[in-house]
């Protein structure tokens, strides 16, 4: 994978659940924390908690996105990147994998 050119401290990840069929994580990104380089092995379903500006990172270009407290998003296998807190206050969201 990638390397950023500038590593981020991490963000805080629990499993809240890992039955086989589905893995939930809750990530919890203090400003200027990151995921860490990732690929989805599976179609993810993405539950912001709360709204805040993301910075994404996919090796090729970084862009920014919103997220919105309750508005789900949904990211196809295969997608590769690293997710950052661009926000002043920290940001949470739970990310459902489907096996």
């Amino acid at each position: 994978m990638p390397a950023p050119s500038t590593p981020r401290p991490a963000g805080v990840a629990t499993v809240q659940l890992d039955d086989g069929r589905v893995k939930v994580t809750q990530w919890r990104l203090a400003p200027g924390t990151a995921t860490g380089w990732h690929r989805h092995a599976h179609d993810t379903i993405v539950v912001p908690i709360t709204g805040g500006r993301l910075q994404v990172d996919d090796g090729r270009e970084t862009r920014y996105a919103e997220l919105t407290a309750g508005q789900s998003y949904s990211r196809p296998m295969g997608v590769e990147h690293d997710v950052g807190n661009a926000s002043d206050h920290e940001i949470v969201f739970v990310e459902i994998e489907l096996r």
